[in-house]
């Protein structure tokens, strides 16, 4: 018997990506699978890519989950909190909402609604530090997608002094299922398909986790509705002067995840389509001498299941990688 792990949520698109990185890992058995309206519904019937996984959708309560030893929170914003109160202690959890992400209430309350439930480990374990943070913690909030793509990009080189946290500017494109599973007409194919679309233009709910791990102190984001399923390619810039290159890959030389791509090659999302990697190319702007950082990753791999899964290696002390691949599918 391996390491019993529940999936709340699991009728997702991030609790599906869970669920098949769960069949593959190598430690971990599936002990629950929950959904709300698909309760009772058999798992191929809601993922027909996991056919073979002989699992039904049970009842998302602290009841059904509790016999795990870690339990993965795939739920919509605002609703882990009290979920989480009702798990008995040494139980471990991974939350891929943003419920316990903030340290700050105000920023909470500035992006989303009802109370703030509280803080826990932040779930990047590339940011310095926080590896050993996450490996120590029962309790893990891990990243939303948006913030992981441009934390990676900006965090080290605000870090090593190299760009200005002053004036960021970022313009990033997300495919569909970085909207979720809910059924919404903008999202129907014949909305989206040979179509871009700007959305929550300079109110984006991730500029706060954004700030709060890299230090930045004044964040434009501007999101892009892109016409595929998944994927996101930010493009972050900020002021500043100083080797760019060196502080990406001084930060990232012993990273598994996180690649600074060689020079002239860029960033594309199909590159990291199902896995759990991040691309990054750098260079400086010929004409405002701006940095500019161009960062790749799957949102539902580095950006939800594939991170939550790394950060559970961590806490339940198993190779970091363990059932995570750092390569994309292509074509």
């Amino acid at each position: 018997m391996g390491i019993r792990v529940a999936v709340a949520g699991a009728s997702g698109y991030a609790g599906g990506e869970l669920l098949r990185l769960i069949a593959g890992h190598p430690e971990f058995d599936l002990v629950a699978a929950t959904a709300h309206s698909q309760a009772g519904t058999p798992l191929s019937a809601v993922h027909p890519q996991l056919v073979g996984l002989d699992v039904s959708l049970g009842a998302t309560d602290a009841a059904t989950l509790s016999d795990a030893d870690l339990v993965f929170l795939a739920l919509p914003h605002g609703q882990s909190a009290a979920l989480a109160a009702q798990l008995p202690t040494g139980v471990k959890v991974v939350d891929l909402g943003a419920d316990f992400r903030l340290r700050d209430a105000a920023a909470w309350a500035r992006y989303y609604d009802g109370p703030h439930a509280g803080t826990w480990t932040y779930g990047l374990p590339e940011l310095p530090g926080q590896r050993e943070l996450i490996a120590a913690s029962e309790r893990v909030a891990s990243t939303g997608c948006y913030a992981a793509t441009i934390i990676l990009a900006l965090a080290p080189l605000i870090a090593a002094g190299v760009a200005s946290g002053e004036d960021v500017v970022v313009v990033a494109a997300s495919g569909t299922s970085g909207a979720g599973r809910s059924a919404k007409v903008n999202l129907l194919g014949s909305e989206v398909m040979g179509d871009l679309s700007a959305y929550k233009v300079g109110a984006h709910q991730h500029v706060a986790e954004i700030k709060q791990a890299t230090g930045a102190t004044s964040l434009s984001m501007t999101p892009v509705l892109a016409p595929m399923p998944r994927g996101i390619l930010a493009t972050v810039t900020a002021r500043g002067e100083g080797d760019a290159r060196a502080a990406l890959e001084a930060a990232y030389q012993h990273e598994p995840f996180v690649h600074v791509l060689p020079e002239g090659m860029w960033p594309h999302t199909a590159a990291t389509a199902g896995s759990n990697s991040c691309h990054l190319q750098v260079t400086t702007d010929a004409d405002s001498g701006r940095i500019i950082v161009v960062s790749a990753l799957d949102n539902l791999g580095k950006g939800a299941a594939g991170q939550a899964v790394q950060c559970a290696n961590l806490m339940l002390g198993l190779p970091e990688t363990a059932g995570l691949s750092v390569f994309g599918v292509a074509p």
